[in-house]
């Protein structure tokens, strides 16, 4: 593993308005260009979170797939955030992960907000996904699924001795000023329980629903403090993650060596 530069792109949404979110996003991360590995934008970027914004929903072969595909490129960075977007199996809330040579991963959100009925509308994921940059191994997951620790573990990995699934975890959001607290505190204990780090992207201002979001992104590290850390206003922070520091700190603390085994099914 070596040191990675990560990029958190807290932003004010517009309102169901794809292509001006992308040039919104796209002036805020034009800076970042050869100064990052790893640019992370919210939850639903293109939209804002909404179920009405379904019926906008791109499919893969859309505008906003070839945007982030064409962003990872001018940056030399992976370009990660999710939107909706249409397939064959119904629309996901789906995560996508394009990197500068023109690789694209995606991760479909599994746990659907059902106090807001986005499990009336939207189809749910079921496969966590894992991908590496820089030797880094990396779990990207969705706004709601930061409440559901199973689904969220780090489990240490026989087959390579001394690791672990993930050494990062991200989560893009849009999640409400009114839960801010359970946001700051539930990301602090995915880091610890994990002995990982946990990078995570939200949006601020208010939506088109009237709900107020204060942001909130923060890079925390296995300890559970955080690197750094934005508040209530358009901001793009950029950190560095020590590869060695998290070496050092699952050495000295082996926790992952006494976690229970189980199962995670579909």
């Amino acid at each position: 593993m070596q040191d990675l530069r990560i990029s958190l792109v807290q932003g004010d949404t517009r309102w169901h308005d794809p292509a001006a979110n992308r040039d919104y996003y796209g002036a805020l991360v034009a800076p970042l260009a050869g100064a990052t590995d790893l640019v992370v934008l919210p939850e639903t970027f293109t939209s804002g979170f909404s179920n009405d914004a379904i019926d906008k929903a791109e499919g893969m072969d859309g505008p906003t797939v070839a945007w982030i595909r064409g962003q990872a490129r001018l940056l030399d960075a992976v370009v990660t955030g999710s939107v909706q977007l249409r397939t064959a199996e119904g629309v996901f809330n789906r995560l996508l992960w394009a990197a500068p040579d023109g690789a694209l991963a995606h991760y479909d959100k599994r746990h659907l907000f059902r106090y807001a009925g986005e499990h009336k509308r939207y189809a749910a994921g079921r496969e966590r996904l894992c991908v590496e940059l820089k030797g880094w191994r990396i779990n990207p997951q969705v706004c709601y699924d930061l409440r559901f620790p199973v689904f969220c573990r780090n489990r240490y990995d026989v087959e390579r001795p001394g690791a672990m699934d993930f050494d990062l975890q991200l989560f893009v959001a849009n999640w409400p000023s009114a839960r801010a607290h359970a946001w700051k505190t539930l990301l602090r204990a995915r880091a610890i329980e994990n002995l990982c780090y946990v990078a995570a992207v939200n949006r601020v201002g208010t939506d088109g629903n009237g709900l107020a979001y204060d942001g909130d992104s923060a890079v925390i590290d296995y300890l559970g403090l955080a690197q750094v850390e934005a508040h209530g206003r358009e901001q793009v922070l950029t950190t560095t993650l020590s590869a060695s520091a998290l070496a050092a700190h699952r050495e000295r603390f082996p926790a992952m060596l006494d976690a229970d085994a189980f199962e995670l099914r579909p």
